[in-house]
């Protein structure tokens, strides 16, 4: 059965995202909250110890990767149903992509007072897009104001056209967003939000008291044929390590390459992965 109803699709076409309830079940999701704080090494319940190393100011990014909770939501069927209703296809290839806990602003530790971005992942200088998605996965409730999902609705359908009327030494990954409108997407825990690559997007300034809890996860079809991906791509899961820069350059301390478990995976996540093709 669809996970996206022909609404959905409409609502994604028109505005470049859309926004899937019930993606990973409740327990899956506590499971990778658990997790997060556990990796942090911090108490969920003191807000003083979320300001401190290992985690930086910034954006919130957590170097986490490879844990089995985080792969117990990637391998969710309705997380892959909503990626193969984009699609198209069932056959597709996850991403290990990282986590985030973005804490709340605070008088008192201004370094932590990161306001958001917007940017593209990919170089707008090459235009067209080749088309692509992008996923975060809601791991608690957020709050409009609590530092998450943020975008320039439908700007992916008039990328083409507002470049013309741009400077010719313009950021191709930053844009100027005089005239633009930039809406923050709330979210209830479970709810998958998936973007164009064409929408300039990002995180927002938590100005809540809670911290945002979220999974980075997308998929795109799978390359059974390139053998050195797919080996690739099964000595990260099975060695337990980050993508590498330097994008994804991983946890200085090696927490999960030296103490962790290789994650267990389902049917569908060993095609996700590439161990087990989909044929």
């Amino acid at each position: 059965m669809p996970v996206l109803s022909e609404q959905d699709r409409a609502f994604f076409d028109e505005n470049g995202y859309v926004v899937v309830h019930d993606a990973a079940p409740a327990d899956k999701l506590a499971a990778a909250v658990a997790a997060i704080w556990e990796f942090l090494g911090m108490d969920p319940d003191d807000p003083d110890d979320w300001y401190r190393p290992p985690h930086k100011p910034g954006a919130g990014m957590v170097e986490f990767y490879q844990h089995q909770a985080l792969w117990d939501n990637r391998q969710s069927p309705r997380v892959h149903g909503a990626f193969a209703d984009i699609w198209r296809t069932d056959k597709l290839w996850v991403s290990f992509d990282r986590v985030n806990m973005k804490p709340p602003r605070r008088p008192d530790k201004p370094e932590w007072d990161n306001k958001g971005f917007v940017h593209w992942d990919a170089d707008t200088s090459q235009l067209p897009l080749r088309f692509g998605v992008q996923g975060v996965l809601c791991l608690t409730d957020t709050a409009a104001n609590q530092g998450g999902f943020q975008c320039v609705p439908g700007m992916h359908n008039r990328l083409e056209e507002w470049v013309k009327t741009q400077p010719a030494d313009r950021n191709p990954r930053v844009p100027d967003l005089a005239g633009l409108e930039v809406v923050n997407v709330p979210g209830k825990a479970g709810d998958l939000i998936i973007w164009h690559r064409g929408l300039p997007h990002g995180n927002s300034h938590n100005t809540s008291d809670k911290p945002r809890l979220a999974q980075y996860i997308s998929m795109s079809p799978a390359s059974e044929s390139n053998d050195e991906a797919r080996a690739r791509r099964i000595e990260l899961w099975h060695r337990r390590l980050p993508p590498g820069p330097p994008i994804f350059p991983g946890d200085p301390r090696r927490i999960e390459e030296e103490h962790g478990t290789t994650a267990v995976l389902t049917p569908l996540g060993k095609r996700l992965l590439g161990l087990d093709t989909w044929g």
